[in-house]
């Protein structure tokens, strides 16, 4: 592997920051960033990413290869839920098992996000329609995750779940809602709009990333002692699973023909897992499951994998397989 690529993402200052809070935690430093404010700059960093998607969405249209990334997504976040849970039910109940599936069916927006600024360093294009695809992969995970509850869960412990909270939580939570909200003002303004909001979705963009991901250095280095409770089984899952979903979304790049930079988003969407979304919809619909499992596994090892040595190489299998 080309080592320059993960040199050059790590001495990125995103991903620095990134190091400096997981250190604050090793070295019991008091730093801490108070609550509202990492809400506030997630929030910000959903409608930047999703607004200029929607102005690069107005530029190209809707086309075919538009039309297959979508789909491809939506099928993906779909189908790695039924194909982890089984792997899960190896060790785990069903609860837990359709959790964790549902958590890594689903998107972390801010690796997404880590991998636009990794791609804009590398002097590498990619397609604004790429966020449509980041905002429509969240709910099918939900929806299957909890189908699985429904079906394995064992007689005696089955109820009935409130498919209007499922739907809701999974359609109208704050992040899908912003996301979408957000594409679809770009989609309407176009480049007037760009021109207008610059200053505050493009200008304060990598500050504001880079402050968000030190404090979710301090969030993943204080979730570490959680991974007792996951053991040796979870954690290597949340170190393969990702490089295998990684490796289906770059076959499945391949096969629609996308080009390098979206090819590296696609396979960043389906090698990561949501730590807020996700969550938030099982702690609502499935209290038997262990928010420590699944909120741990994701965040305080996929995420990091995947922004530190995920990123660099799944574009250097790109480099390999599309020249």
């Amino acid at each position: 592997m080309d080592l320059s690529l993960v040199a050059s993402n790590i001495l990125n200052p995103p991903v620095l920051a990134f190091f400096m809070g997981m250190a604050a935690i090793f070295l019991k430093s008091d730093l801490e960033i108070p609550a509202p404010i990492p809400k506030l700059f997630s929030l910000y960093l959903l409608f930047a990413i999703g607004f200029k998607g929607g102005v690069e969405l107005s530029k190209s249209g809707i086309d075919q290869q538009v039309a297959l990334t979508i789909l491809a997504a939506m099928l993906m976040s779909a189908l790695v839920p039924v194909y982890t849970f089984f792997i899960l039910r190896i060790k785990l109940d069903s609860y837990n098992a359709a959790a964790i599936a549902a958590t890594y069916g689903s998107i972390s927006a801010v690796t997404f996000i880590t991998a636009t600024s990794f791609l804009t360093g590398q002097g590498i294009d990619f397609d604004g329609y790429m966020v449509a695809a980041l905002a429509l992969m969240e709910s099918p995970a939900i929806i299957v995750g909890l189908i699985l509850v429904s079906v394995f869960a064992g007689e005696e412990e089955k109820r009935d779940i409130v498919w209007s909270e499922v739907l809701k939580e999974a359609f109208l939570n704050s992040s899908v809602f912003l996301l979408i909200g957000s594409l679809i003002m770009g989609i309407l303004t176009g480049e007037h709009g760009w021109e207008v909001l610059s200053p505050f979705t493009q200008d304060l963009f990598y500050g504001v990333l880079t402050f968000f991901l030190l404090d979710m250095g301090l969030v993943a280095a204080s979730r570490i002692q959680d991974l007792q409770d996951a053991g040796i089984f979870l954690i290597g899952f949340a170190i393969i699973i990702p490089i295998v979903n990684a490796a289906i979304g770059l076959v499945i790049a391949k096969l629609i023909g996308m080009p390098e930079g979206d090819s590296l988003l696609f396979a960043v969407l389906c090698a990561s897992a949501s730590y807020i979304a996700v969550p938030a919809a099982m702690r609502l619909t499935v209290p038997e499951a262990n928010p420590s499992l699944y909120i741990s596994t994701a965040l305080a090892v996929t995420f990091p994998f995947n922004i530190i040595v995920g990123i660099p190489t799944y574009l250097y299998a790109i480099n390999i397989f599309w020249r």
